[in-house]
Order: structure tokens, then sequence, then C-alpha cells
């Protein structure tokens, strides 16, 4: 069987306090994240770190960045590129009241 040429993926998560993989690019596929929020549905502010690793190696794209209370940070001001086996990983100051989510497109190597 083939493989699909693209593939849409929503990514959800409550956002942890400790640094996590949410979202690992597939082996054969390229991903283009074409969203990445996050809700903050509590009534004070909350810190978010972002970040993108390749093989160990992490860049921060937000770091311990705030979120007002009851507001929403859009976490990328374009779309980011990952390679196979490129992830994505968050943490956040409180688990319970931050809520990501993403918007990815798996496209064919």
């Amino acid at each position: 069987m083939a493989l699909a040429l693209n593939v849409f993926k929503t990514v959800t998560s409550v956002v942890p306090e400790s640094p996590t993989e949410v979202y690992t690019a597939p082996v054969g596929y390229s991903s283009v994240v074409l969203l990445s929020q996050v809700a903050n549905i509590d009534s004070v502010s909350h810190d978010i770190t972002f970040l993108h690793r390749r093989s160990g190696n992490d860049t921060e794209i937000l770091k311990e960045y705030p979120i007002s209370g009851n507001d929403t940070a859009n976490l990328l001001s374009g779309k980011l590129v990952l390679e196979a086996g490129d992830r994505l990983v968050i943490s956040g100051s409180n688990s319970t009241n931050l809520k990501f989510i993403a918007s990815i497109l798996e496209t064919l190597n």
C-alpha cells in the first residue's frame, strides 16, 4: 500500500509543567506546522516555553513567555518546517490551565 502524499494532523495537549515532546515528524515525511497556539483558560497570567528539538539539540522558539489570563498566544509568526525525527517540545507554569493546539501538514519526501 502506498503512503499518503499529504496528511493533515491536529495535535492537542494540556501543557505539562516539565518539558514534554508533543509531536514528532514521522520518517519519510517533512512536516509543516501551519498553526500553533496556547490558550490560558485561567484568570491569571502563566508562562509558556516552546522549542524545536533535533538530535537532542534544543532551539527555543519562546522561553517563559507570559500569556495573560483568559488570552491566547500564537506560538509561531509563520510556518515551521520539521524534518523527519524533529520534535516540538512544550512546558508551562500551570499544567491544568494552558491548552496547546497545532495544525500540521505532513508531506511525503
